[in-house]
C-alpha cells in the first residue's frame, strides 16, 4: 500500500520562484489536513533535483515526490543540458520505482513567464503539483486494493 508521506525536492536556483511554489504546494496539503505528511528537501538547483527524488522514491518512505523549481532560458545553452534532462530523469524516476513523481519545474523563456506560473497571474505549478501529488497517491491506492 502506498504512503501518504510526500516529499517535495525543490531548487533554491531562481528562489523567487521556487518558494513561492514551495509555499502553494504546503498551503494545499495544509487545506487537506495532511500538512505533517510532507517533508521539503532543497537542492541547489533543478540539475540536482532528481537525485535526490530518486532517493526518496526508492525509499519506500514516500507514496509521492514532488519536484519544484524553475529553470528560465538565457543567453547561453545552459537551459537546453538542464531542462528536458531534469523531466526525462524525473519520468524515469517514476516509471522505475513506481512511485508518482511529479513535475513541477518550470521551464519558460522569461522570469515574467516565470512568475506567471508561480502565482503572479496564471494560478501556481506548485499548488497543482500538490494536488496531483494527492490524487496520485489516492489511484494508486485504488488500483492497488482492486489488484488483491
Amino acid at each position: 500500500m502506498a504512503s501518504d508521506r510526500i516529499l517535495i525536492v525543490a531548487g533554491k536556483f531562481n528562489d523567487l520562484v521556487g518558494k513561492s511554489l514551495v509555499e502553494a504546494a504546503h498551503d494545499v496539503f495544509k487545506q487537506a489536513g495532511k500538512e505533517t505528511l510532507v517533508d521539503t528537501i532543497w537542492v541547489p538547483g533543478a540539475f540536482e533535483i532528481p537525485v535526490m527524488a530518486a532517493h526518496g522514491a526508492r525509499s519506500k518512505r514516500y507514496g509521492a515526490v514532488i519536484c519544484l523549481g524553475a529553470v528560465i532560458r538565457g543567453d547561453t545553452p545552459h537551459f537546453e543540458y538542464v531542462a528536458g534532462p531534469c523531466a526525462s530523469a524525473c519520468m524515469g524516476i517514476s516509471v522505475e520505482t513506481g512511485v508518482p513523481v511529479i513535475f513541477g519545474v518550470l521551464t519558460t523563456n522569461t522570469v515574467e513567464q516565470a512568475l506567471n506560473r508561480a502565482g503572479l497571474k496564471m494560478g501556481n505549478k506548485g499548488a497543482e503539483a500538490a494536488h496531483t501529488a494527492l490524487q496520485m497517491i489516492d489511484t494508486l491506492k485504488t488500483f492497488v486494493s482492486k489488484e488483491r
